[in-house]
């Protein structure tokens, strides 16, 4: 361990993520087609938002782009259980389709949360897509509509996933050994 690093093993190389977003581009193309906005939840889904988009993008769909910040890790590694809204959330919901997309589905709270914000807010409808799934740390009863890969409950960086605001950099999925 250098510093702060710690060793991270590779579990989703450059090339699988690539063909994974195509894949949920597709399927999300096929659910979701028309007018309706992306809600990336940041600050871990920005790489995979962009990805996302530009997919879309060839798939003939121009979604509009929003974010919204929302905490519940901080710089640990266990979430504290109440996702939070950090700053803004999108203007003129009401009536409009939204797809919100997350890094991580964990526990499920902090979807969850932001589905809950924009229904009581007026959407007309809320999809949700998340890169990467935890279903054995759930605290709650959630299911994502959208998912790229479900795996183990290890703690994973890269690719815009982070632990202590590091390691977001890397262009693969990696397991925190």
């Amino acid at each position: 361990m250098k510093g702060n690093w710690v060793l991270v093993s590779k579990l989703f190389d450059e090339t699988e993520i690539a063909r994974r977003v195509e894949e949920l581009a597709r399927e999300i193309a096929v659910a979701v087609a028309g007018d309706f906005a992306i809600v990336g939840l940041l600050t871990g889904s920005f790489v995979f938002v962009a990805d996302l988009i530009r997919v879309l993008d060839r798939a003939g769909l121009a979604p509009r782009i929003e974010f919204m910040k929302l905490s519940s890790y901080g710089h640990g590694k266990e979430s504290s259980g109440a996702p939070r809204l950090i700053g803004g959330a999108p203007e003129d919901v009401a009536g409009r389709r939204f797809l919100l997309v997350d890094d991580i589905v964990d526990t499920g709270r902090t979807l969850d949360y932001a589905k809950s914000l924009l229904a009581g807010k007026g959407a007309a409808r809320v999809w949700t897509c998340a890169l990467v799934d935890k279903p054995s740390r759930r605290k709650i009863d959630f299911a994502a509509d959208f998912v790229g890969f479900t795996v183990d409950d290890v703690f994973i960086v890269g690719y815009g996933i982070d632990y202590a605001e590091n390691y977001r950099h890397l262009p693969y999925i990696g397991i925190i050994d």
